[in-house]
């Protein structure tokens, strides 16, 4: 009974001082049959590194870990080396179809975390640059800071906004969201206008948009917005705008 029970503890303490990558192995293993030829493992992820093992057609690999575009394999004989994904798209799987692969951009894509754009568009009726930065805190929530600048034929005007973005279908490459944010506005009129002052006040807004993810770290962008800012007591002011622009992710 005690021996029983040294070799279960022994046990726990070898599992739970394996490295990481290699509990998540075991858990994502999965076995395909090779029906082409041959499929070549490498010593490493890329085209650079050498083949060193050859699996020939009616052998079984096992796919573990996938970095980028590559895996890596066991085969039948314990080799273990890495394939690129399009020839593992010609394997067949335990019921006998062949193999599927998700897109690894678009899992890239789905995993982001960060993500910094730049957009041009219209403030009212004036040109508007802005810049924006976005964590996301979940698959379908993310805080985001933007920081604009606007320059008119009569004043120049600055904001700064900081807000919560929604996008319900996160998992689609088009994709509309959400948001609402506060922030701080800022409008100095030209020198050469006798009586203009300057303001500054808080504003809040709301903001409907589009995003669309086309190509590797690249996302498409289109919002449209309704600020408020509170001039006075009682006075406020309502400003829209509308922006196209580009962002990537990392």
């Amino acid at each position: 009974m005690k021996s029983d029970a040294s070799a279960l503890l022994l046990t726990l303490l070898v599992c739970s001082a394996a490295p990481a990558w290699a509990q998540d192995s075991a858990a994502t293993t999965e076995r395909v049959q090779i029906a082409e030829p041959y499929i070549e493992l490498r010593t490493g992820p890329g085209r650079g590194y050498p083949v060193f093992f050859v699996a020939e057609k009616r052998q079984w690999i096992s796919i573990e870990v996938r970095r980028t575009d590559w895996y890596r394999v066991k085969a039948e004989g314990g080799q273990i080396g890495w394939v690129q994904r399009s020839q593992l798209e010609t394997t067949l799987n335990e019921a006998g179809t062949a193999k599927t692969f998700r897109d690894t951009l678009v899992d890239d894509y789905l995993n982001r975390r960060l993500e910094m754009g730049a957009a041009w568009g219209r403030f009212e009726k004036e040109p508007m640059l802005k810049l924006w930065g976005a964590y996301r805190l979940s698959d379908t929530l993310a805080v985001e800071a933007t920081l604009g600048q606007v320059q008119g034929l009569y004043s120049g005007t600055s904001f700064w906004q900081l807000g919560l973005s929604s996008e319900p279908w996160s998992d689609q490459r088009l994709s509309p969201f959400f948001g609402i944010g506060v922030g701080r506005f800022s409008n100095a009129p030209n020198l050469s206008l006798v009586g203009a002052t300057p303001t500054d006040a808080n504003q809040a807004q709301v903001s409907l948009g589009l995003r669309w993810y086309f190509t590797r770290q690249f996302v498409g962008r289109l919002d449209y917005s309704r600020a408020t800012a509170f001039l006075s007591d009682e006075r406020n002011g309502e400003y829209r705008a509308f922006t196209a622009g580009l962002s990537f992710f990392f």
